[in-house]
């Protein structure tokens, strides 16, 4: 059996953020980067997720909580990023990856 869940990971501040259509910097507080994965099973709080991304490498969230979302009809599983800080080139790899959708907040 598999669950198919929507990841919902927060990131750290990155030092060279992407910027807006206006040319603003995007904080890294204000976006939550969102995709859909099956997985063996749910996921509980403080385990690691390691998520594949399009160019070889994966990226490590903890797991913070899932909850149930009627809408959806599936499990949201709210995540960190793992380390403290994210590599530049982990953070161009996480936005230009197609599995990955970048939401804002508001």
């Amino acid at each position: 059996m598999t669950f198919d869940v929507d990841v919902n990971l927060r990131i750290p501040a990155v030092k060279e953020p992407a910027k807006d259509a206006q040319g603003y910097p995007i904080n890294s507080a204000d976006v939550r980067f969102i995709r859909s994965v099956s997985l063996p099973a749910l996921p509980k709080p403080g385990e690691l997720l390691h998520l594949e991304m399009k160019n070889g490498t994966s990226i490590a969230c903890e797991v913070h909580r899932a909850d149930w979302s009627e809408g959806r009809d599936r499990f949201i599983v709210y995540c960190r990023y793992s380390k403290r800080s994210m590599p530049v080139d982990e953070y161009h790899a996480l936005l230009h990856d197609p599995d990955w959708e970048m939401r804002p907040l508001l």
